[in-house]
């Protein structure tokens, strides 16, 4: 179940509270008259099954709420009640297949901004995946694959790709376009420092020895298998918000590993591997996003197939 909350302004309120008790999916319906400060007017709640919460939203947003007040939405862990019960064995779907895309919007849009959070984060992985690569641990590129930030941006590219969000497109692009260079420059810099210090050893650049960690630049149709499985399980994940899936995806792909690997072959000298990681690198991020816009499609239209779809507000 979800926790839904509409601020309304006075001559909308009618509307919405129609809207809300003619649907199946929705229980515990309150309002709260003159409770809305900023911006004026009555507070709305009801708690509704997740498989009714697209078409809810979209009936509310038509009503054009999300600009004359305001909608949120919150999950809810547990909710004892018969009511309750009722509204989710009405709502046509299981909870589980249900894509609440306006949440998919604002979750993708918020995870693929360029911020400092995420270059520290894409940064520490690459330096990661850099000594991974250095001493031969296997461990420490599998660290560096959960650390990286990386499939918030992708998946917002697939979502704005298939909803024709161009905003959340740009967004999402200047994060990865601004966000791997850097990361892979923080990483060069450091593999640097650590030849001219020989911190890891005479050994640490010879990456011929690095058996551990080949497949990470070894680039080839099993790495686009692989990065389109990753990319439609995350996927899966983020709109059936089991998001404990998402920490499989993150060790699945060599994204980060990759970039990391470019920047140690190319400290070494070792420009095919190079070459090569850097190959690894896009088809990994082209991959996922493919996978992930895919998934989309499938999803939404057997969405619409099963209750029809308006078009997304702009919000």
């Amino acid at each position: 179940m979800l926790h839904l909350r509409a601020v309304c302004p006075q001559d909308r309120t009618a509307e919405a509270l129609d809207i809300l008790r003619a649907h199946a999916g929705t229980a515990h319906l309150v309002v709260h008259r003159g409770a809305a400060v900023d911006p004026v007017g009555d507070l709305v709640e009801a708690d509704i099954a997740r498989e009714a919460a697209d078409e809810i939203i979209e009936a509310l947003c038509a009503l054009e709420l999300d600009h004359t007040g305001g909608i949120t939405l919150e999950a809810l862990d547990t909710a004892l009640s018969d009511a309750a019960d009722k509204a989710e064995e009405k709502a046509p779907g299981e909870a589980a297949d249900a894509v609440v895309w306006q949440e998919l919007l604002g979750r993708t849009g918020e995870e693929s901004r360029l911020n400092v959070t995420f270059l520290a984060f894409l940064t520490i992985a690459c330096l990661l995946a850099a000594v991974g690569v250095l001493t031969n641990s296997a461990v420490t590129i599998v660290g560096a694959m959960v650390v990286g930030p990386e499939f918030g941006p992708l998946a917002a590219l697939a979502v704005g790709l298939v909803l024709r969000r161009w905003d959340l497109v740009h967004r999402a692009g200047a994060a990865l376009g601004v966000g791997f260079p850097l990361a892979m420059v923080v990483t060069l810099g450091g593999a640097l420092l650590v030849r001219a210090t020989d911190v890891f050893g005479a050994d640490a650049f010879r990456l011929d020895k690095n058996h551990e960690v080949d497949f990470v630049f070894s680039v080839g149709v099993p790495s686009l298998v692989v990065a389109m499985l990753a990319g439609a399980a995350g996927m899966l994940a983020m709109t059936s918000a089991k998001s404990a899936a998402l920490v499989g995806v993150f060790i699945s792909v060599t994204t980060v590993p990759a970039a990391g690997y470019a920047v140690v072959a190319a400290v070494a000298g070792e420009w095919s591997r190079c070459l090569q990681s850097v190959g690894q690198l896009l088809v990994n991020l082209l991959g996922i996003v493919a996978a992930a816009a895919i998934v989309l499609i499938v999803r939404r239209n057997g969405q619409r197939s099963a209750v029809g779809m308006r078009p997304l507000s702009r919000g």
